[in-house]
């Protein structure tokens, strides 16, 4: 079991390109210690910001240093992050195309226990819904550094959500298929097709492998990026599998499921069914139990494909 949490991946990347660019200005709202920032904030406090609770105000001063030419990394949890400085995020860094990398912490149910109030499960919708603005949800922390080191190479504005904790690996170190912008196929099938993104990898992968040990053959898709998404690996899915079951960490109004269908829809129509989040507030708990309750975990992706097929 993994113990490295993506955030400390994050933390780690960091600060070893830190060193050498002197222009990467990492940025938090009173969440140093969520995000496990204590390592860089100590190793390169001249490149590192403590702007508090005040994430609007976060996000527009990480917008300003990018536009006199700084790499900026904004830290906050997701819940607030999409939600406080929504106008910030879609003036200041999609709309004036600023070089700023939004990280929401703590995403999806991390903090399942305190709520709806701190829980983020709209937040694909309303950050994919940014005109230029990308989307991410890597699912372990090999995929993570893959990404992290990519959008280092680039000065488009990103939002990408991580969970809390350290999660299981989903890739073998040494051997993670990544390349930007495309999804990753990590088990090929043609009776259904399981596209899933961030923590739901996990889930998917494992109900893969059920699924194979009862007769059905399930291609299994990594879609860590959200937008822009891979239309491409969609539609060859719509054409070649009998349904499509999408797994998020969110709820099922304008997340990856209301993206797949869309492009299915437009291309090579099949049945699309959503595994997400209720409509409603989601119940409190620890990940894995909610993830349970909703169905959302191995053994409930298991369950509705053998309904539906």
């Amino acid at each position: 079991m993994n113990k490295i949490a993506n955030k400390t991946i994050i933390n780690n990347v960091l600060i070893e390109e830190a060193a050498k660019d002197k222009n990467i200005v990492v940025l938090c709202s009173d969440s140093r210690g969520s995000a496990g920032l204590g390592p860089f904030s100590k190793e390169h406090p001249k490149q590192f910001v403590e702007v508090g609770i005040a994430e609007q105000n976060l996000v527009t001063i990480a917008a300003g240093l990018a536009a006199c030419g700084k790499k900026s990394f904004v830290f906050s949890p997701a819940s607030f992050l999409s939600t406080r400085s929504m106008e910030q995020a879609k003036v200041d860094v999609a709309y004036s195309h600023t070089n700023v990398k939004l990280i929401g912490i703590s995403g999806g149910v991390s903090y399942g226990e305190l709520g709806m109030t701190h829980q983020s499960a709209n937040d694909i919708a309303i950050m994919a819904s940014t005109p230029g603005l990308r989307v991410y949800l890597p699912c372990d922390r090999f995929q993570t550094e893959k990404l992290i080191r990519a959008l280092l190479q680039d000065k488009d504005p990103a939002y990408i959500r991580i969970g809390r904790n350290a999660v299981a690996d989903v890739y073998e170190e040494g051997n993670v298929p990544f390349e930007l912008n495309k999804a990753v196929t990590i088990q090929d099938g043609s009776d259904v097709t399981i596209i899933a993104c961030g923590e739901m990898v996990q889930g998917a992968k494992a109900a893969g492998v059920l699924l194979k040990e009862k007769g059905i053959s399930a291609r299994v898709i990594d879609m860590y990026c959200i937008k822009p998404i891979d239309r491409e690996a969609i539609i060859k899915a719509a054409k070649e599998t009998k349904l499509i079951l999408t797994v998020e960490e969110h709820v099922k109004l304008g997340g990856l499921g209301s993206m797949v269908a869309q492009v299915a829809a437009e291309n090579a129509p099949v049945k699309v069914v959503s595994l997400g989040l209720p409509d409603e507030p989601a119940i409190a708990g620890k990940s894995a139990q909610i993830f349970h309750y909703y169905g959302m975990d191995a053994e409930g992706i298991v369950k509705k494909i053998s309904e539906l097929l």
